[in-house]
This record gives C-alpha cells, sequence and structure tokens, in this order.
C-alpha cells in the first residue's frame, strides 16, 4: 500500500530532505510551505501530516484546529519549540505526536510508520452500540448518539476507543499518555485530563449519559 503524506514546512531545506527521503520509501508526498497550502493540500485525505508549528500566514497550531474538523489521521509536530506549554497546546490543538528539530530522520521515519500502523489496527476494528444509543463507529473514528454527531479531535476518539474497548478497567493518565502518545513522546501526562473534560463537555452537550468515570487517586474508566 502507498501512503500519502503532508509536509508542511516554511523551510525549503526540510522539505526537500523529507520529500526525499519520504519518496525513496514509496510515499505519495504532499508538500506546503505556508499554513494556507497547509490547509488546502489537507483536503487531499493524506495518510499521515508532518506539521511545522511555525509557518507563515497560519501557525500549525490553528492550521491543526482547522483542519480536525475534516481530517482523522495522525498529525505529528516538527518543531523548535521546547516547552511544556507550547508542547500540551499542539496536543489540545489536535496534534498527535511532537518531534523536536534537529531529529534523526530514520527516526522520524520510524515514527511515521508506527502511526500508520495503529491506523491500520483501529480501521479493523468493529462497531458498537450502548444503552443510551450512544454509538462508537472505530474504523469510521465516528461517534454519535442517535443521529447526531459528537465532533471529536482525533486524539479525543482515540481516549474513548482505548477506554470503551477495555470497559470496567481504569486507567490512570500516565498509562492513557503512553499508549495514545507513545513512551518517547515530549510531552506531560496533564494534557489527559484536559482532553477527558473536553470529551465529557461534548458528550453532556450531545444528551449522551456519563460514559467516563473518574476513579478518584486511581484513573479513569468507561461506565
Amino acid at each position: 500500500m502507498q501512503y500519502k503524506i503532508l509536509i508542511a514546512d516554511d523551510e525549503p531545506g526540510v522539505v526537500s530532505l523529507l520529500k526525499d527521503y519520504f519518496e525513496m520509501n514509496d510515499y505519495l508526498v504532499l508538500t506546503a510551505m505556508d499554513g494556507e497550502e497547509a490547509i488546502r493540500q489537507a483536503e487531499r485525505s493524506p495518510d499521515i501530516i508532518l506539521l511545522d508549528i511555525n509557518m507563515p500566514k497560519i501557525d500549525g497550531l490553528d492550521v491543526c484546529k482547522r483542519i480536525r474538523e475534516y481530517v482523522s489521521c495522525p498529525i505529528i509536530f516538527l518543531t523548535a519549540r521546547v516547552e511544556d506549554m507550547d508542547k500540551i497546546a499542539g496536543f489540545v490543538s489536535g496534534g498527535d505526536d511532537y518531534v523536536t528539530k534537529p531529529f534523526s530522520i530514520d527516526e522520524l521515519g520510524a515514527r511515521v510508520m508506527a502511526h500508520l500502523r495503529r491506523e491500520n489496527r483501529r480501521t479493523a476494528s468493529t462497531r458498537i452500540r450502548f444503552e443510551d444509543d450512544l454509538v462508537i463507529d472505530y474504523a469510521a473514528y465516528r461517534v454519535s448518539l442517535g443521529d447526531q454527531e459528537i465532533p471529536l479531535t482525533k486524539k479525543e476518539f482515540e481516549i474513548i476507543g482505548l477506554l470503551s474497548e477495555n470497559r470496567g478497567q481504569v486507567f490512570d493518565k500516565e498509562r492513557i499518555y503512553e499508549r495514545l502518545w507513545g513512551y518517547d513522546a515530549e510531552g506531560d501526562c496533564t494534557v489527559v485530563a484536559e482532553h477527558i473534560k473536553r470529551i465529557r463537555a461534548k458528550l453532556k452537550s450531545a444528551g449522551a449519559g456519563e460514559h467516563i468515570v473518574t476513579v478518584w487517586g486511581v484513573g479513569y474508566k468507561w461506565k
């Protein structure tokens, strides 16, 4: 299978290097040099996106927020920023991973493939309906209540997927972070609590029952 990757970065040397590397590894490569072009290219349904934060016209965080309305593929931020708050902002905006510059291109390639394999496993999953008519479609990355789709970022959906596929099992924030962001992710597990808060608000707004329960002092579980 040939994967389609979008590389969005305002540094021509970085774009050229990554384009050559991924084309040599049989990827179909799309490129963008600013945020506006990244949004346009994202409409071509890439399988994964490498997105620089510091880009002209529209920065990477805003690009991520805008395209998450219709793009469910993994998004890996490429950036020189190293502050924890920047990393948390990236995850909250809908990013899945965070790679700081300079980086090892082989390590980046391995990380890209790991995300794509995870996507393939997810696509093979099924569709589950719960007692209040909440439906989780794991293949389509879709959660709905009746005829109403509940808008979720990819990471919010993955948290729902992890908890709902392991109903009754308690996961602490650290374990959720390691499972969904990766053991070597450069971030902080406190971002998990923010995602849970947003998921609960969206489910409540749609009229769904309480599905994610806090086990105080331990973690979270799907009721």
